[in-house]
């Protein structure tokens, strides 16, 4: 679930972009392998525990075991839960050559978490009437492959059956070759719209940023606004957030973590912070800070900027791998409600777990994987297995085309 860019045996989450994490990229009847999900002791106060000294410990052990073993340079992790205390770390560097340590204001790059906006704005117009969640894309945007049949719904669910723009291989080459130039929505749908559709509406599951370039372009025709206006002025400020940001170029405000990745031309670790994320656009272009993106989980999970039937909609899930079901631009992983995201050099997961109220926002400096599977998705695990034994963040591994 993520913008990624394409690379051999990406973890789950994020990939099917080339080189960025926004996405999946794989229907669901493909073969998928499994991120281990080893069962561990450990607290379960009922659906929570009591972050105590005790827990805080077993956490700090955990994070720095995904740390070590995965070679993420710097994480920050927010955990809380009404009644239960609260768990803020950071751990390692923001910057591998200066050793200066991560810190929790620093804003990060947060990837696919922006679908979570995008389709909040989506929502946002179908509360308003502007826009029905059954419409064809046809009607809103001309010369989309079957745009007389795929809805809205179907894009922001991930099964319109459409070619994701960042597995096209004009595309990693243009992103990897010169990666600070920008990208037009027009010009991503360029690359998904000259292959064929994979399937046919509503088929299958295939996390696919193309479905969410489109998305971007309704918001834009039926508010009357660039996406990075509206989505700033009408999803960001009434959230209550201070440090977030639908960029409308490569700017990165500071204090801001340097980001390494090794989705580049030459397949070396670089650093990825001064980037254009533009290729992401309403797929993962957005940077946020650890309390934006906790604050945003709890608003994303339970739809305080939507009427109560809109975030129904949003809501009901349809199985999309194994343990995991995806909604309207957002995801059900046994039991927590979120997203993930990944973009070269920077990984976010931001989750909810309704029963408990708890919140899980974890941002990471790397978009490297370790043995097939995104870090972040590795740190949800580990974070998950102390505290919801039973609710354990588990997302299958898929791979992706290496090119």
């Amino acid at each position: 679930m993520s913008t990624r860019v394409r690379r051999a045996a990406v973890g789950v989450a994020a990939l099917g972009l080339v080189l960025v994490s926004l996405g999946w990229g794989r229907a669901v009847d493909m073969p998928a392998g499994t991120v281990s999900s080893a069962s561990a002791p450990v607290a379960a106060d009922q659906q929570f525990p009591q972050l105590t000294p005790a827990v805080a410990r077993q956490l700090d052990d955990a994070v720095r075991k995904v740390m070590d073993e995965a070679k993420v340079p710097g994480v920050m992790v927010s955990l809380s839960a009404p009644g239960k205390g609260s768990y803020v770390r950071t751990f390692g560097v923001a910057d591998k050559a200066t050793g200066a340590p991560i810190r929790t204001d620093m804003n990060m790059r947060i990837g696919s978490v922006t679908k979570t906006f995008t389709v909040t704005a989506l929502l946002q117009l179908v509360d308003q009437g502007k826009v029905r969640l059954d419409d064809p894309i046809g009607m809103y945007v001309a010369g989309v492959p079957n745009g007389d049949r795929i809805t809205l719904r179907q894009l922001a669910e991930m099964r319109s059956g459409l070619f994701n723009y960042s597995e096209d291989e004009g595309f990693f080459k243009a992103l990897t070759t010169d990666p600070r130039r920008p990208f037009t929505p027009q010009e991503l749908l360029a690359y998904s719209f000259k292959h064929p559709v994979l399937f046919q509406p509503g088929a299958k599951f295939y996390y696919c940023n193309t479905n969410l370039i489109l998305l971007g372009l309704v918001v834009e025709k039926q508010s009357g606004q660039k996406l990075d206006d509206y989505i700033n002025e009408k999803v960001v400020r009434p959230a209550g957030l201070h440090h977030t940001l639908f960029p409308v170029g490569a700017e990165f405000p500071k204090p801001h973590s340097q980001g390494y990745t090794d989705q580049t031309a030459s397949g070396k670790t670089e650093d990825a912070a001064d980037w254009n994320p533009s290729w992401g656009w309403a797929a993962g272009a957005m940077i946020s800070d650890l309390d934006d993106l906790k604050a945003w989980t709890k608003v994303m999970a339970t739809g305080t900027l939507l009427k109560p039937a809109t975030q129904a909609e949003r809501l009901k899930v349809v199985e999309a791998l194994p343990g995991t079901g995806y909604g309207l631009g957002i995801f059900n992983v046994q039991g927590w409600i979120g997203h993930n995201g990944s973009l070269p050099g920077y990984q976010a997961l931001a989750v909810y777990l309704p029963e408990a109220k708890a919140t899980l926002a974890v941002m990471l400096n790397t978009d490297v994987a370790y043995e097939g599977s995104e870090p972040s998705t590795l740190f949800g695990q580990a974070i998950t297995k102390v505290v919801t034994p039973d609710h354990v963040f588990t997302l299958p591994a898929q791979s992706v085309t290496a090119h």
